[in-house]
């Protein structure tokens, strides 16, 4: 197995960030700094990230959190911010303690809404990838009236900052005070992308919150509670 899907599938980071704890020096094979990114690891090797011995995971977890606004979508915050994980750990009965689950893509700080997390590295690289053209719905609530001659310009793509926005989803679901509250779906994750899109056609967000992640729905789930993904769930995640 190549080094970087030995270290996401047991569950310490994606296989992009495997490759960057490698090429960091934190990754060891017996005992010797690893300098090979391909290095196949076969039976008997020992490997340690950061000083610590792991081993691939057998049996994941996967978790869907209600992201509440104000959270990072972090391991840990050098500024003392609250992080998903910490959300995590507040939950023994949802999640075990011991695993070490992190978050398939991210959501802004001021951003609330849908999110997994698992330990699962193979599935998070597939879900993030940019080819696999993952589609992520929100729910914005912006300033002004959003025109149709609007819709049309963020359905067809806007100029957010040197990266033009691939075609998305759009629909106004409500206009009332000088607001509206627009559905739309894209498949990029750009930073910040949503808000620079709205932006670009002169609304900006109040308010953004991510419903659904693929076919997967947040629902009713209350903010800051987490639940474990169904069966059917998994099932649609691993044959997209």
């Amino acid at each position: 197995m190549r080094i970087n899907k030995y270290i996401a599938t047991s569950g310490v980071c994606s296989r992009r960030k495997a490759d960057d704890l490698i090429q960091a020096g934190q990754v060891k094979v017996n005992g010797e700094v690893l300098k090979e990114a391909g290095y196949q690891v076969v039976d008997g090797d020992i490997v340690s990230v950061s000083g610590n011995v792991i081993q691939p995971i057998k049996k994941y977890t996967y978790i869907l959190l209600n992201k509440p606004k104000g959270v990072i979508t972090s391991a840990k915050d050098d500024k003392g911010r609250r992080t998903v994980l910490d959300i995590l750990s507040e939950n023994p009965d949802i999640t075990d303690k011991a695993r070490r689950l992190f978050p398939v893509g991210r959501l802004d700080f001021d951003t609330s809404g849908i999110l997994l997390l698992t330990d699962d590295g193979d599935l998070t690289f597939k879900l993030t990838h940019p080819k696999h053209e993952f589609p992520k719905t929100y729910h914005a609530l912006v300033q002004g009236v959003i025109s149709r001659e609007k819709e049309l310009k963020l359905v067809r793509g806007v100029d957010i900052g040197g990266f033009v926005t691939s075609k998305a989803r759009v629909k106004t679901m409500r206009i009332k005070s000088n607001t509206s509250l627009v559905e739309i779906t894209i498949h990029e994750g750009k930073n910040r992308q949503v808000r620079k899109m709205f932006e670009a056609v002169g609304n900006p967000v109040i308010e953004l919150k991510r419903v659904s992640f693929g076919q997967i729905q947040l629902g009713h789930l209350k903010e800051g509670a987490v639940r474990k993904l169904t069966t059917r769930e998994l099932e649609y995640l691993r044959n997209v």
